[in-house]
């Protein structure tokens, strides 16, 4: 008998562990990011993102993109840029440039002091120019954007 109430008991106490996974999921918050984690200037390799939360869900961004290449022996580049206003939801915003295409979709989640960016469709930036990448951010401070 105490078996059996020992057994009870230790399954009662690991009930949760063994929830499937699909349950456990949604019944976990969605992450919210606060303007402070999102403020300031991102880079990746040569890129860059700024961003600044506007309130309502809505954050200025804008985009400088660079492609590195040797040629004869010479080192170039091909830029890009775009700037909007990108809408976020929980830790994720999606951002499309204004004079982007409309299959321009680029995806910006920020999770634990990094920004993930994944671009879909081309968005005008220029040849090899992509901002698709692991971010890390350079500044908190209030970026300078465009002609600021």
């Amino acid at each position: 008998m105490r078996n059996l109430i020992f057994g009870l008991l230790l399954c009662l106490s690991t009930a949760p562990l063994l929830a499937p996974r699909s349950l456990q999921a949604s019944s976990s918050a969605q992450k919210i990011v606060t303007a402070a984690q999102v403020n300031g200037t991102w880079r990746y390799k040569s890129n860059t993102l700024k961003v600044w939360a506007l309130g309502q869900q809505k954050l200025r961004v804008e985009f400088l993109g660079t492609y590195e290449y040797k040629t004869g022996g010479e080192l170039m580049a091909n830029t890009g840029s775009g700037s909007g206003i990108a809408r976020i939801e929980g830790d994720t915003a999606i951002f499309r440039p204004e004079d982007a295409d409309e299959e321009c979709k680029i995806t910006m989640r920020f999770t634990e002091g990094k920004l993930i960016v994944e671009q879909e469709g081309g968005c005008g930036f220029g040849h090899n120019v992509i901002a698709s990448g692991t971010y890390r951010k350079v500044s908190g401070s209030k970026p300078k954007f465009g002609l600021d």
